[in-house]
């Protein structure tokens, strides 16, 4: 599968034993005609030395929706996304996973094009294509040569504007979505475990619910629930088409203005804050599950980063936040890796961090670990929060920053050679209201967080008010089972 690299994707999940997941969409996953999720992998570019790649233009069609491109000669070929800012942050109790359902059905036709013609067009014209759902956005793309960027221009409009399907179509994808459940959740213990974290650490926040769905929820789906949204959120204001490759920003303005320019304007719909109460103590759940090993999971509530300019003192916590995740997970032999899985004191086979400080909603700061043999989850737990206290009491020093600074650079060059990349980081940024050059700020804002700083948030924010423990309690495995491929612990949560 495709996978788009962001920096607000490195921001979401800083940590070296995890991944965040491939994501499944139409027609069903992981099949080769799965729809892939953005990965939350490396930092977004800046432009490397000697790249071809001129400075983004950006544009407001004359209904709203926005325009950027971003210039690319090495290569005859074209990278086009749509990112709409809509996703399971927007959806109501009862309804969902109606967002990712959407994405699913949006490949099944218009008033002119039929269940499935889509897909086999963008074949015919020598692209690929893809799609993802999260959170915060959901998003489609197609690579093409540059010469055929018209055809998908007018194709992606067309079924932005008029998705149009039979019952019937509905009734059998939200099989395909059920199983996809299934498969990547239900019969996954860590991600089904990850899942139930969510849900127990968050409240009021849509976070509370996983992007795929309840089962209960996709159950009781209707055609017209899913109908219902894409009026209500693919709205012209509320989207971004995004073009990187060998293309004239001009040329390409001129066809955006002459396909989705033509969608009528209409007003996004309000948006009503569902702002988390706070912790009031440590929170703690068991989930028992089929498995050969124990899992255990910390999740802390931590600020968020909602600005890369004029930045608060929570910002800048954030900040220190993403850069302790690093010293902690961030590379091979990280503190987590030297004190839980090497050596006399080996508690765990594999420990990591990720800092979640970028979305449209609250943020996390997750531990995992798995125990080594003969160990216990409440060993790993203690091994995790004993380094976090370790770095509070006795801070970082100046070479751990230095070594994962030095490694966001070099992953800024090495990942401009991407369009997709480019193009996802243009793409994700619009979503979170930041600038255009967001990933190159960004960058040089983690250069600068200092060691007081690193410290100062292991110090801040890992207390039990803001904690809650989630522990997979293995179960005797079913011989007559199925097994389901083993997927990231985190498959069963954000993204899909």
């Amino acid at each position: 599968m495709k996978r788009a690299i962001t920096l607000l994707g490195l921001l979401a999940c800083v940590h070296a034993g995890a991944q965040t997941p491939a994501a499944q969409a139409s027609p069903a996953a992981p099949s080769p005609a799965a729809h892939a999720t953005p990965a939350a992998t490396a930092p977004a570019p800046a432009a490397s030395p000697g790249a071809a790649a001129l400075a983004p233009r950006q544009f407001t069609l004359k209904n709203g929706m926005q325009l950027i491109v971003q210039p690319d000669r090495r290569a005859p070929t074209a990278l086009h996304m749509v990112w709409v800012r809509v996703g399971s942050i927007d959806e109501v109790d009862g309804t969902s996973g109606v967002a990712h359902a959407l994405e699913h059905m949006m490949f099944k036709g218009s008033k002119t094009v039929k269940p499935g013609e889509f897909s086999r067009r963008v074949a015919a014209l020598g692209g690929q294509e893809n799609a993802f759902t999260s959170y915060d956005y959901t998003g489609y793309y197609q690579q093409i040569p540059a010469s055929r960027l018209a055809d998908v221009m007018k194709l992606e409009s067309d079924r932005f504007a008029n998705n149009q399907w039979p019952d019937d179509e509905f009734k059998r994808e939200i099989e395909v979505i059920k199983e996809e459940r299934r498969m990547r959740t239900d019969d996954q213990p860590r991600a089904a475990l990850m899942e139930q974290l969510y849900a127990a650490t968050f409240v009021a926040s849509p976070y509370h619910r996983p992007v795929i769905g309840w089962m209960g929820d996709l159950d009781s789906m209707t055609a017209d629930d899913v109908r219902a949204f894409h009026r209500q959120w693919y709205v012209p204001a509320n989207a971004v088409v995004v073009v990187a490759g060998d293309v004239d920003p001009e040329r390409v303005r001129a066809l955006a203005e002459q396909t989705y320019g033509r969608i009528p304007a209409r007003a996004v719909p309000a948006r009503k804050p569902r702002p988390e109460p706070d912790q009031r103590g440590i929170r703690r759940i068991a989930f028992k599950a089929p498995a050969e090993q124990a899992y255990v999971a910390l999740a802390y509530r931590v600020p968020s980063m909602r600005r890369i300019e004029n930045l608060t003192a929570t910002d800048r916590d954030a900040l220190g936040l993403v850069v302790l995740s690093a010293v902690l997970s961030g590379y091979d032999g990280a503190r987590l890796d030297r004190a839980l899985r090497q050596g006399e004191g080996r508690v765990a086979d594999g420990a990591s961090s990720s800092a979640s400080v970028f979305g449209r909603g609250p943020s996390l700061f997750l531990l995992t670990g798995v125990p080594s043999a003969g160990k216990t989850a409440a060993q790993v737990e203690e091994g995790l929060r004993a380094e976090v206290a370790r770095i509070a009491k006795d801070g970082v020093s100046e070479a751990e920053l230095n070594r994962v600074k030095t490694q966001w650079a070099a992953s800024t060059i090495y990942e401009r050679d991407s369009l997709q990349s480019q193009a996802s980081d243009l793409g994700s940024n619009w979503v979170m209201g930041l600038p255009l050059d967001a990933d190159t700020k960004l960058l040089a804002l983690l250069r600068g967080v200092t060691p007081a700083e690193v410290q100062a948030v292991a110090a801040r924010y890992f207390g039990d008010d803001q904690l809650t423990v989630g522990t997979l309690l293995p179960q005797p495995l079913d011989p007559n089972a199925r097994r389901a491929p083993a997927l990231p612990a985190e498959a069963g949560g954000r993204l899909h």
